[in-house]
């Protein structure tokens, strides 16, 4: 399950782990904050006492979206004038 908000400077997507009760713990929500020119990943560490965040800028973003459907190996996307 997930949600959408959109606020005045950025979309914020949360990610809720679900399933079936007793097959498997739960992870806690992934929250999921676009900006103009950054992704912020966040969610709460597992011991619950602090927020863990990842930050991307638009690059690193388009480079992850690349590398989820390339093979193993060693790239460099080229920037386009």
């Amino acid at each position: 399950m997930f949600t959408i908000e959109h606020d005045f400077d950025a979309s914020i997507i949360t990610l809720i782990d679900e399933a079936e009760p007793n097959t498997r713990p739960l992870n806690e929500d992934i929250v999921i904050l676009t900006f103009d020119d950054r992704v912020v990943v966040e969610q709460m560490s597992p011991d619950g006492d602090e927020v863990v965040r990842v930050t991307f800028t638009m690059h690193q973003l388009a480079e992850l979206r690349l590398a989820l459907n390339l093979p193993e190996g060693n790239y460099r996307i080229e920037q386009q004038s």
